[in-house]
């Protein structure tokens, strides 16, 4: 295979692995409604005790336990692998945290608006920080989008802090992804050995004042306490492995599909309001996708580049 032909397959790989991890989150909403019933803080610290243990079994199913050991020694002889490890583990923590909460208090068409202002952000950490360039069709789509998010802001009526703390916060955990030089499953494992025994320790803490009660817990929530690992685990590595092969722009408008999926799913399943102001918004938004789709095909491309006097 030449190396162009390798760089097509492993771009469509990144493409493939990044709009499934989308897909995962935009329905996730539904799993953490059904967790509803205990608080936000107690399914948080569950999540990640159960994605470590999830991800440690897969680093021993995969046969990674050397290529981690190598990595994490890696990290810690690193400053700057450190800092970004340790900057992924508290903002996904910390987007986590406000996700479940918003979900379980009729907040999700909320939510959603934070994850459609976060490829904005992810378009401008691209382009300020990694140099990312986008040709004239993108910027018209990225300004599209911009005045559609805006229009939905400002139909607040006041600076929607929460869902812009869910757009900088992923935001800015994509970039550190970006940056990160780990394979997704050991990237995943190592972020969930930080945060694990603060989570260890709080739900300890939480069982012996009688705050949570996990073995005392009706069978569904012990599964579904447990599962949360996989369903927290699978979409992250998905998403680092695909984050590590495409743009940081393109990583940006693929998460569209997220907030699109999980305001469906507030809006008809439980009937939260949708509004003309989030119609016209959304109007924007879809023809910033559908421009940006268009300018992404192979024959838009190849006008880019015969018109700048490039050539093939």
């Amino acid at each position: 295979m030449s190396m162009h032909n390798a760089n097509v397959v492993d771009y469509k790989a990144g493409l493939i692995a990044t709009a499934g991890s989308y897909i995962i989150w935009g329905v996730l909403p539904v799993y953490w409604k059904v967790l509803g019933h205990r608080s936000a803080d107690e399914i948080l610290a569950h999540r990640i005790i159960w994605c470590f243990v999830f991800s440690i079994l897969l680093v021993l199913i995969l046969h990674k336990k050397d290529q981690f050991l190598l990595q994490a020694k890696h990290m810690l002889q690193h400053k700057k692998a450190m800092m970004l490890l340790l900057s992924a583990s508290l903002l996904i923590s910390i987007n986590w945290m406000l996700y479940i909460w918003m979900v379980n208090n009729e907040r999700i068409v909320e939510a959603s608006l934070g994850y459609y202002i976060n490829p904005l952000i992810s378009v401008l950490l691209g382009m300020i920080i990694l140099h990312e360039r986008l040709h004239k069709l993108q910027w018209i789509s990225f300004l599209l989008a911009f005045t559609g998010v805006l229009y939905l802001t400002i139909s607040f009526g006041s600076v929607p802090w929460m869902a812009l703390t869910l757009a900088i916060s992923f935001g800015l955990y994509g970039l550190a992804k970006k940056r990160s030089r780990f394979d997704a499953i050991t990237s995943l494992t190592m972020e969930t050995v930080i945060v694990f025994p603060f989570a260890l320790l709080y739900i300890i803490y939480g069982n012996a004042n009688g705050d949570f009660s996990f073995l005392s817990s009706s069978p569904r929530d012990i599964v579904l306490l447990i599962g949360s690992g996989i369903a927290t685990a699978t979409p992250l590595i998905l998403f680092a492995y695909g984050a590590q092969r495409i743009p940081l722009f393109m990583l940006g408008f693929l998460q569209y599909i997220a907030p699109t999926i999980s305001l469906l799913i507030g809006t008809v399943f439980y009937e939260e309001s949708f509004t003309q102001d989030h119609a016209v918004a959304f109007t924007f938004i879809w023809s910033a996708l559908l421009l940006f789709s268009l300018s992404n095909t192979k024959w838009v491309q190849q006008k880019y580049k015969r018109a700048n006097g490039h050539t093939t």
